[in-house]
């Protein structure tokens, strides 16, 4: 398909707010981080497995959260993605969206279970919850040691790092501050919309290959063309996912006022892809801001050593 067609097949039209061209050009990464159960189907190859982290990286898990199924509309799930954060040269970010899935009619519990196995799995760096609503359950779940059902584990209790009322709600002493509890308003959900738009035009934000691509790169890998179809679908979910959340955003709705933009969706449509991953990727640019400006004070303290004047000698001139 040409751009122009599918961005007609796609529902894109002049005046949407997510522009298909400008989100599909950022299709570029070949294989997506797989859990350790989905790797070993591949037998653990490393183009699939979740590597260690680079010097400088930093990875963030969000989600938005639903704790009821829409069996009529199909309109409600929890999405959860996975920012693989990477330095350029220049000492930005780049945000590389690695991991994508949605969970329908889990219970509370379940979620905060599923993503503290996520959060450890992936070594990630932080956590990015939407604590208005339902997500406030999932949130003071992951605040208290949570004992994992199937094998025993107990995963500690993590805190709040960015709201203190928040981090109150964590009675575990010495827990580590790395949830960002978003508390969605007009003037940050407007923000939100505004980043992700730029971070697409500007390709800061990469996302993997379509299914059609995937397909081709997954048989290259030794092992898969033996897998049967269940396993097959399991492992190209990621690529399939990432063509769901370029789809929602393309026909989501706007309004403007005041300087603030509104981001909603179509009756039976869905937002949940979009709400979690504009949430990631303000995360993303507030992380990126203070990286930079902790650099750029440490450089400043270099220059003072690099540039002060010698003290003045006795000995020979």
């Amino acid at each position: 398909f040409s751009m122009e067609y599918a961005a007609r097949f796609w529902g894109d039209a002049d005046g949407t707010f997510f522009d298909f061209n400008s989100i599909a050009k950022n299709r570029k990464i070949k294989y997506p981080m797989l859990t350790d159960r989905l790797s070993n189907i591949l037998g653990n190859s490393q183009k699939v497995k979740i590597p260690p982290k680079q010097n400088g990286e930093k990875r963030i898990l969000s989600a938005d959260i639903a704790l009821m199924s829409s069996k009529k509309n199909h309109n409600d799930a929890s999405a959860i993605f996975i920012n693989q954060m990477l330095p350029t040269k220049s000492g930005r970010y780049t945000s590389n969206i690695v991991y994508c899935d949605t969970v329908e009619g889990m219970h509370t519990g379940d979620q905060a279970l599923m993503i503290r196995r996520l959060y450890d799995e992936f070594s990630c760096d932080y956590i990015v919850l939407d604590t208005v609503g339902v997500g406030l359950g999932v949130y003071d779940a992951l605040v208290r040691d949570i004992v994992d059902t199937e094998t025993g584990e107990i995963y500690p209790a993590l805190s709040c790092c960015n709201n203190q009322e928040m981090a109150d709600r964590c009675t575990v002493k010495g827990a580590d501050k790395v949830i960002w509890a978003i508390k969605g308003n007009t003037s940050l959900n407007s923000e939100c919309a505004v980043l992700l738009r730029e971070g697409f035009k500007t390709g800061k934000i990469r996302l993997l290959v379509t299914e059609y691509d995937a397909d081709e790169l997954l048989s290259g890998i030794k092992g898969y063309s033996s897998l049967n179809p269940t396993q097959r679908t399991a492992l190209s979910m990621p690529y399939v996912h990432t063509t769901l959340l370029i789809d929602e955003l393309v026909k989501l709705q706007h309004d403007e006022s005041g300087g603030k933009v509104r981001i909603y969706e179509k009756a039976g449509m869905r937002k949940d892809r979009y709400s979690s991953l504009s949430y990631n990727y303000y995360v993303a640019t507030q992380i990126e801001s203070k990286l930079n400006r902790r650099r750029n004070a440490d450089s400043g303290l270099d220059d003072v050593f690099v540039f002060k004047a010698p003290k003045a000698s006795l000995g020979r001139w």
